[in-house]
């Protein structure tokens, strides 16, 4: 048996078969020690029972969202904490876990990662031109002491993106607004363009879907591969944004 399988095997059953969870595993074993995939782990069977009955629109075990912006983490081999951090980041808000016990169980780094993807959560602005503002933006940076952070929250509104099929199609588009306002221009402004092309590619997707059919269309017909004809409607979004 394989260390990943080995680690697994300890888990209670129900933990063991939430989506993503080998997946993940297999990474986080690519490039982390043992003693750091097994306090990840950890993290994971204390988010899982925290989360216990919570389920996305989806219908999914919640738990399957924590892991995936884990998984989007590790995928950039980040360091444990901030993969403990992305597993446990909703762990404070949607459950009556505390910041406290996170701390104590997971270390003060972990703790204050989770805590700045939480005050980010709690960031409105009031118009959309106050949420296209650089300004806006570089206040958003200004807070965040520590980069694991924003890269927490730009991967845990990747993930959300990804998953938008279950929303009204009205909440979609404010999404997907959002994204394109706030989120893929921080990650292009990090220079971190694995995630602003996804962040730009669904964004368009989500709030102009016929062009985006019609534009993904004709860049099939062309030549290349999946990445290239991503990064080309990612090209043609941003075309097609300065013209609206």
């Amino acid at each position: 048996m394989d260390y990943a399988a080995t680690l697994l095997s300890k888990l209670p059953g129900a933990s063991r078969r939430v989506k993503g969870v080998r997946a993940l595993v297999d990474t986080l074993e690519s490039y982390l020690p043992d003693d750091q995939v097994q306090k990840i782990l950890s993290a994971y069977e204390f988010g899982a029972a925290a989360h216990q009955g919570q389920t996305r629109r989806s219908g999914e075990p919640y738990i399957t969202h924590p892991v995936a912006v884990a998984h989007e983490l590790a995928e950039m081999h980040l360091d444990s904490e901030a993969i403990c951090a992305a597993i446990l980041h909703d762990v404070v808000e949607d459950t009556p876990a505390s910041l406290e016990e996170i701390q104590e169980k997971f270390g003060e780094e972990v703790a204050l990662i989770v805590d700045g993807v939480s005050k980010l959560d709690q960031i409105q602005f009031r118009s959309r031109a106050e949420a296209q503002a650089e300004s806006f933006r570089k206040m958003m940076l200004a807070m965040i002491e520590d980069i694991r952070v924003i890269l927490v929250k730009l991967s845990d509104r990747l993930h959300n993106m990804q998953t938008l099929g279950a929303m009204p199609a009205k909440k979609k588009k404010r999404i997907a607004r959002e994204t394109l306002d706030i989120y893929a221009p921080i990650a292009n402004r990090l220079g971190i363009n694995r995630l602003k092309v996804q962040l730009e590619d669904l964004g368009f997707k989500h709030l102009h879907p016929f062009r985006y059919r019609v534009l993904e269309g004709a860049l099939k017909k062309s030549k290349g591969s999946q990445k290239q004809i991503v990064r080309r409607i990612s090209d043609q979004f941003s075309k097609a944004m300065a013209e609206d």
